[in-house]
């Protein structure tokens, strides 16, 4: 997901962060004028002591004291006016920096969700969710106070040294000259502070990762009590990110002081220079006082540099781990002219359709693409409102045909017609109100059951929930829930049990009433009682539609209207249920294997009865 560091330098970051933030640069000169201003008015004071000491000091013992009250006065009104100007400074770029990072954050959501799954199985979830949460709140601490640094400090630094060249050319350029060395040694520690905080940004994706799955996994953790095993991957992981923070802060504490020991060593060479120079040199005591005022304000920030470049690169590393997030692909991407699915019921066509995944052609000749292809060369019809059942062994490519035909990735070659039209050519919200998917574990938020349902179909009503409802013949379990409706799921449905949440996705899908269903076996993860009325549920939800079952069980495979089986990606037979399993081949294979273990679970379950009813 990171860049090379070679090529993703950090001003070319910097540089790529501000074209994807065009608010930032809206009226970012006016913003650079407030400063300016308020950088001036900061310089008014030292010169207004060299005013006073040289004017105002008559000789010894007399002073004029309406001069400085006039030099106080001016310094006053110079400090209110910088004071409001900075102000409105950092206001400005406080507000549209907001305003940036939210449009940023909003953006990285927007482009992970339309990520291929190929990319989101690649990429560990935690690692994602880091790119939106902690690299974007990395950025708003920047903006806080580093760019804030960088616009006024910045400023300052420049509009001083402009003013110590017109006082003395000599006192200025010998400050420069003591102090440039800081510059090199600033230079040397960027370079590794810049290897360090990228490590460590990386060990904290990796350890949000490891957190979160133990999170999410607690009961699996706990039902196989694995927690010491899982409680050593996580230590190691927080380990690995506190090991590689140490060292990326050893190198940043080694910046402030050698800025504070500069500073020092500039200032004595200023006041040397000057008592060297002396009057003989036109040099008066108020020059030498306010010029050693003026190299204090020059190398204030300059101090600060460093914690502010300690900052920047921090910054840098999570905006270049963002850059890189959206520069991944989208998948699949929607076509620039669009076409409209027909209205009612849709056939489905796949013509000629071979896919592989992308990370298993690297390297590969087109020649050897069917030594790595999932579906090799599918041609298959499935004319509208015919139920289809997909069937085959573990890795036979069931899942990968149902996800092409939703559209969740793009065969390598062919093409998926549906409803005439190629599925390429269809925009990406007509595709998803139109061709519904029913997972094996559906998720649900941490809301109530109408917010999961609704969430498909913003508009619609109760009333059109309860119709939903009704129709796939669940009226009297939803009125028997705690709350009706208004029951809270839990987190990812935990409060629910897996045929309720089945449920529920199927009234989601229900709501928004697709032309092709697509269904991964339902029932597979449920207790019979649930299968029943899920079945019945689907059995409605089916009717006058085009549907796709993965079937894992073979009762699913004999409710449908046509039976597909694959073997290694090839479609080998295709036929109805009846005539498969009477022929022989791999469906029937297939076919007796099932029967056998229902008889061998039946038996079981009848010989468990008949010993609790001897005990009893």
């Amino acid at each position: 997901m990171s860049e090379p560091m070679g090529r993703f330098t950090a001003v070319n970051t910097i540089s790529r962060g501000l074209k994807e933030a065009p608010i930032l640069r809206q009226g970012l000169g006016v913003t650079w004028m407030f400063a300016a201003i308020g950088a001036l008015g900061r310089v008014v004071v030292p010169i207004l002591i060299q005013q006073s000491i040289d004017r105002g000091i008559i000789g010894v013992g007399q002073v004029d004291l309406t001069a400085i009250l006039l030099f106080g006065a001016i310094a006053a009104v110079g400090l209110t006016v910088a004071a409001t100007c900075q102000r409105i400074a950092i206001l400005r770029l406080g507000s549209r920096s907001e305003k940036a990072l939210f449009n940023l954050r909003v953006r990285l959501i927007g482009h992970i969700h339309r990520l291929s799954l190929a990319d989101h199985n690649e990429q560990r979830r935690g690692s994602l969710t880091a790119r939106v949460t902690s690299d974007i709140d990395t950025l708003t601490q920047f903006f806080s106070w580093g760019g804030l640094a960088w616009l006024l400090d910045g400023t300052l630094v420049l509009i001083i040294a402009a003013v110590m060249l017109s006082y003395n050319w000599v006192l200025a350029l010998t400050a420069f000259f003591v102090a440039a060395p800081l510059v090199i040694v600033l230079r040397l520690v960027q370079k590794r502070l810049v290897v360090a905080y990228e490590r460590a940004r990386s060990h904290n994706a990796d350890m949000t990762t490891s957190i979160s799955e133990v999170v999410s996994g607690s009961r699996t953790i706990r039902a196989y009590g694995a927690e010491e095993y899982f409680t050593d991957l996580t230590r190691a992981a927080v380990h690995r990110r506190a090991t590689t923070q140490i060292r990326a802060n050893v190198i940043s504490a080694f910046l402030f002081p050698s800025g504070e020991v500069f500073s020092v060593l500039t200032i004595a060479a200023v006041v040397s220079m000057g008592v060297w120079i002396g009057p003989a040199g036109g040099l008066t005591a108020g020059a030498v006082v306010g010029f050693v005022f003026l190299a204090y304000r020059f190398l204030e920030p300059v101090a600060q540099f460093t914690e502010v470049l300690d900052q920047t690169q921090t910054a840098v590393a999570g905006l270049r781990r963002v850059m890189a997030v959206l520069d991944m692909p989208i998948g699949p991407p929607e076509a620039e002219i669009t076409r409209d699915l027909p209205d009612g019921v849709l056939d489905v066509i796949c013509d000629g359709v071979t896919f592989a995944y992308p990370s298993r052609l690297e390297g590969r000749i087109e020649s050897r693409l069917l030594d790595e292809a999932v579906i090799k060369d599918l041609n298959l019809v499935i004319p509208a409102g015919q139920h289809v059942a997909l069937v085959g062994a573990t890795g036979s490519g069931k899942t990968t045909v149902a996800r092409l035909i939703a559209r969740f990735a793009d065969p390598t070659f062919g093409e998926i017609r549906i409803g005439g039209v190629p599925l390429h050519l269809v925009a990406n919200d007509d595709l998803r109100v139109r061709v519904a998917v029913v997972s094996q574990e559906p998720f649900l938020f941490d809301d109530t059951v109408i917010a999961n349902v609704r969430f498909a179909r913003p508009e619609a009503s109760d009333a059109e929930v309860w119709v939903v409802i009704g129709t796939l013949g669940l009226t009297e379990w939803a009125e028997g829930l705690s709350h009706g409706l208004q029951t809270v799921v839990g987190g990812r449905g935990e409060v629910m049990s897996a045929g309720e949440r089945q449920l529920i996705a199927l009234i989601r899908v229900g709501l928004i009433n697709p032309g092709v269903l697509i269904l991964d076996e339902a029932t597979s993860s449920v207790d019979a009682r649930s299968e029943v009325e899920i079945s019945r549920a689907l059995a409605s939800l089916a009717r006058g539609r085009t549907t796709v079952s993965i079937a894992h069980r073979l009762s699913t495979a004999a409710r449908a209207d046509r039976v597909l089986v694959l073997d290694h990606g090839v479609l080998v037979q295709d036929g109805t249920h009846s005539e498969l399993a009477a022929t022989p081949g791999p469906y029937r294979v297939l076919y007796e294997d099932w029967m056998r273990s229902t008889r061998s679970s039946s038996a079981e379950h009848l010989d468990t009865y008949g010993e609790r009813g001897r005990a009893g």
